[in-house]
């Protein structure tokens, strides 16, 4: 009898090799979709992003890279501004600071929070200073120190406190961008792109939070008319903003003030003309839009957070527009390849000039503003 032939060892090694690898491979594929679609955080829908509305008629243009630096090198990402009546411009930086700039041109660390998490601001009939935290509620600051004025509604625990605004009976309305989400996953609401947001009043004689709307779709910027008997609420998901009725025989009643905007609404501010100016990020992108239309790619941005860094485009360019009580838009200010600003969060008018915060700079910008309305 023939001895069996010898087959080497290295051949051998080569056959299990080609078995093993295909069986492995599968198996981190079969593990890749259990992980995405059984332990995803979002149950995603897709979102439509609205066509291009009036503000094309205006042409892009460069105005914000005219912008003045204040304190460059000095503030972590500035979220919004404020000003008090003697003209002293409050913000509120990622590293905790409420930092203050005096009309010398001095800037003061002013109030440490101990809070990642510090976004709108506004300044009170009294002079104290309201924040929203994202992770602690609402938030008054005075020189006797920090106070928590509403951390739950109707029992729950505010989750994503993001704007805030006084109106003259010392009522305060304010936003919630996510039931669900966090601040830190705010990039996961959008994923899951359905209405989480509230728009709040704290009552300060009660000393209670109540909900005035459910359902928004990121709940962002709020600010009262001149007359105060409206209020706007931005839905930066939904690229609009909503007017919310405070008096009259339309009170309670909520309807569109502007929507199909260019960008996501981040925070508004009303100006002094009685018009407002709405901060817009860039969330545009063809990847973006692409994602929108699949829930495969959202839960696999969702589980892989780092992906999602890749297709939102919010550090590509930078725009603000000033829009008129009517809900037309007046003129536009752009960065349109992030030169010199990106991201910008807020835009406040003061004195003749525009203060521009931004989660993506270290200064604040400020922007002289000609009078006249016809600039694009």
């Amino acid at each position: 009898m023939d001895p069996k032939p010898c087959i080497p060892a290295f051949s051998r090694t080569s056959k299990h090799c080609m078995w093993a690898c295909p069986s492995f491979l599968l198996a981190c594929l079969l593990a890749l979709i259990v992980q995405i679609f059984f332990f995803s955080p979002i149950s995603p829908v897709p979102l439509e992003l609205p066509p291009a509305s009036s503000v094309s008629l205006y042409p892009e243009n460069n105005h914000l890279q005219s912008v003045i630096k204040i304190g460059e090198g000095l503030l972590k990402a500035p979220e919004d501004v404020c000003v008090d009546k003697e003209g002293i411009i409050y913000t509120a930086t990622r590293d905790g600071w409420i930092k203050r700039l005096h009309k010398n041109g001095s800037l003061e660390d002013w109030k440490m929070i101990e809070s990642h998490a510090l976004l709108g601001v506004t300044i009170t009939m009294a002079g104290d200073l309201l924040v929203c935290d994202a992770e602690k509620g609402l938030l008054k600051v005075n020189e006797d120190g920090v106070t928590v004025l509403a951390s739950h509604v109707d029992g729950s625990k505010i989750r994503f406190a993001d704007d805030v605004i006084e109106a003259s009976d010392g009522s305060v309305y304010f936003s919630v961008a996510s039931t669900k989400f966090g601040y830190h996953d705010s990039y996961l609401d959008m994923l899951e792109a359905k209405p989480h947001g509230q728009l709040l009043k704290y009552n300060p004689s009660s000393n209670e939070a109540s909900i005035l709307l459910n359902a928004l779709f990121f709940a962002n910027g709020v600010a009262l008319s001149r007359d105060q008997d409206y209020l706007v609420v931005c839905e930066t998901w939904k690229y609009r903003c909503l007017k919310y009725w405070l008096m009259g025989e339309n009170k309670g009643n909520t309807e569109i003030f502007i929507e199909n905007l260019p960008g996501a609404p981040d925070n508004i501010n009303l100006a002094p003309d009685g018009s407002f100016w709405i901060a817009l990020i860039k969330m545009t992108t063809d990847g973006l839009k692409f994602v929108h239309t699949s829930k495969i790619c959202k839960h696999l941005l969702a589980t892989f957070p780092n992906l999602f860094n890749q297709v939102r485009g919010t550090n590509e360019k930078a725009m603000v527009i000033n829009v008129a009580a009517d809900g037309e838009i007046i003129r536009k200010f752009d960065d349109p390849n992030g030169k010199v600003m990106s991201f910008v969060t807020s835009a406040l008018e003061h004195e003749d000039h525009l203060y521009l915060g931004s989660l993506s700079s270290n200064f604040i910008g400020k922007l002289p503003l000609k009078p006249t309305k016809n600039e694009a």
